[in-house]
């Protein structure tokens, strides 16, 4: 869904708890960008060419020089070229053939523990839609997820995301206009994630929880003595 078009609820009404859920390594084992990129290496859909390219862009990653939605971006532009409804059909193939085997033993029965006590649950994610949607859709959300939403125009990719993306302090501002749209109290909700990146969004929330925590998160999670948890 795209991160403008959210429900409107009224402002008199009390406002409740929600649970937001980071995707990658806390819903899921992996992350989901590695997953994609090496699904397409095993069907044959990336050319010798375009994997060069795409180690390139990789590297400035890991190097700090671009942030994770902007890699995305520069990545489905040139990995689906044909556009949104290719770009669709991969998502599809690729949930179907590898992404569901790496879905977190652990989180669904944390996201069955906040429903069974009527919390609404969203995911938000840096990855882009078509990585997510297939996700929410698996654990039921429907379309309860926010994600860096690239840019289409008249069916294809512009090479740009829509701002802001989903990262950062973006994922904050994002979080920030669902829970007021959907009625929920920042205060009063949770967040799950397993990267030091989000530490804004953990920091947000009333209920801030580390999930697999890499070394970093762990670490501020010691020291704000915040829970701690592993879903695989």
């Amino acid at each position: 869904m795209s991160e403008r078009q959210l429900s409107t609820v009224d402002e008199a009404a009390p406002r409740r708890a929600g649970a937001f859920f980071d995707m990658d390594n806390t819903l899921l084992s992996a992350s989901s960008g590695r997953l994609y990129l090496r699904y397409l290496r095993e069907i044959g859909y990336v050319s010798w060419h375009k994997w060069v390219y795409i180690s390139a862009q990789t590297l400035g990653y890991f190097l700090g020089l671009t942030d994770f939605p902007r890699l995305m971006s520069r990545l489905m532009q040139h990995t689906v070229g044909t556009g949104a409804d290719e770009a669709w059909r991969l998502s599809r193939d690729w949930f179907d053939t590898m992404l569901r085997h790496y879905i977190a033993p652990g989180a669904a029965e944390r996201i069955d523990w906040h429903r069974e006590r009527g919390h609404h649950v969203a995911i938000v994610s840096a990855a882009t839609q078509f990585a997510v949607q297939p996700v929410a859709q698996a654990f039921g959300l429907h379309k309860a997820y926010l994600a860096t939403q690239l840019e289409i125009v008249d069916g294809r990719f512009t090479g740009r995301i829509i701002e802001p993306a989903c990262y950062g302090a973006g994922k904050v501002l994002l979080a920030g206009e669902y829970a007021q749209a959907h009625g929920l109290d920042l205060g009063e909700c949770y967040f799950y994630s397993d990267s030091h990146h989000d530490l804004p969004l953990l920091e947000a929330v009333g209920h801030p929880v580390a999930v697999n925590p890499n070394t970093r998160l762990r670490r501020a999670a010691e020291r704000r003595r915040w829970p701690v948890m592993y879903f695989y």
